[in-house]
């Protein structure tokens, strides 16, 4: 672990406490991230996990540690609903997971925290406890306000958006609109520019349909609604192109020449992007009012507690949380 720097200190929340989200946040700090992470859950819950893993780890509640103090964890603690067992999810520990998402969240509003670096959690288990979820990004962009968000992943050399995120297949279609699009391109442009610093950025988004429809053949999404919404937002100023066939989109030819691409819903940007990176891609919440950004996996039930999880992809979404919160 590298020595403590006191820079603003950004927060990792630990996840689902039965799967690996607790040992790989310990894992990522003892190999030194960049700042001032603090992680964010159930201190016991911790202690115990890095026991499990082999993990040699102090840990400290959050602001008492002293200048000069090294290899220690900053902690803010979260209790418990009821004692977790590794590998076996349980409801009542629901909303425990979101309290953990929560003083995060009200820490980045306030400014305490710089960023919001975020383990992997069950969606199951949350609903399971009552509480309806579909993710992280729904969750931030509701707590924030309802403000319009883009889910991006980045990784093996890409950067892939999605114009919907969490929906059954079924529902797509109904949930591309020319207002949404619109609200996706505005987003995506300017955090592009504003975050990641790219002068004019030029995204190439995927139509919905094999083919891109074939001329309205195989499906008149592209027509009526994906093609008017790029040419609004190339009158606007924004540099798209498409619809672009899906399974032609991502040949490295065309890629070369973009920034990022733009997928119709998840596993049509996402199988590209994990395939590419798997355990290194880092997904990004666009359009929060602070910088978040998650690991590209789950909860890995059948590894926790054992040592074996790789803490690889927090260790890049902590990274790049502080090169954006820079």
């Amino acid at each position: 672990m590298q020595p403590r720097q006191f820079s603003s200190p950004y927060a990792l929340t630990s996840g689902e406490p039965a799967g690996i989200g607790p040992e790989i946040c310990i894992a990522a700090c003892l190999r030194g991230l960049p700042g001032r992470p603090v992680i964010i859950g159930d201190r016991a819950l911790l202690e115990s996990r890095a026991r499990a893993a082999g993990l040699e780890a102090s840990f400290a509640g959050y602001g008492e540690v002293g200048d000069g103090t090294d290899n220690v964890i900053e902690v803010v603690h979260v209790p418990l609903g009821r004692q977790a067992e590794a590998g076996r999810l349980d409801a009542a520990n629901g909303a425990y997971v979101l309290a953990t998402l929560d003083r995060a969240l009200d820490g980045c509003m306030s400014g305490e925290f710089r960023a919001m670096v975020t383990a992997p959690v069950s969606k199951a288990v949350i609903n399971d406890a009552g509480i309806p979820f579909t993710g992280h990004t729904e969750y931030l962009a509701e707590r924030a306000g309802n403000l319009p968000v883009v889910m991006m992943l980045v990784g093996g050399g890409l950067r892939v958006a999605l114009a919907t995120t969490h929906l059954a297949l079924a529902n797509v279609p109904g949930a591309i609109t020319r207002a949404s699009l619109a609200a996706v391109f505005q987003v995506l442009d300017r955090d592009l520019r504003e975050r990641f610093r790219i002068v004019r950025p030029r995204i190439l988004v995927a139509g919905l349909n094999p083919h891109a429809g074939e001329s309205g053949h195989l499906g008149r999404e592209e027509i009526d609604t994906i093609a008017p919404a790029i040419e609004a937002a190339r009158a606007a100023g924004m540099d798209y192109a498409g619809p672009i066939p899906a399974d032609t989109l991502f040949v490295p030819e065309r890629l070369k020449h973009a920034d990022c691409a733009l997928a119709m819903y998840h596993d049509q940007g996402l199988a590209v992007l994990k395939y590419a990176s798997f355990g290194r891609g880092v997904n990004v919440t666009l359009g929060l009012p602070y910088v978040r950004t998650s690991v590209d996996h789950g909860t890995a039930l059948e590894l926790a507690g054992t040592g074996r999880a790789d803490a690889g992809s927090l260790i890049e979404a902590a990274l790049l949380a502080t090169e954006l919160a820079g």
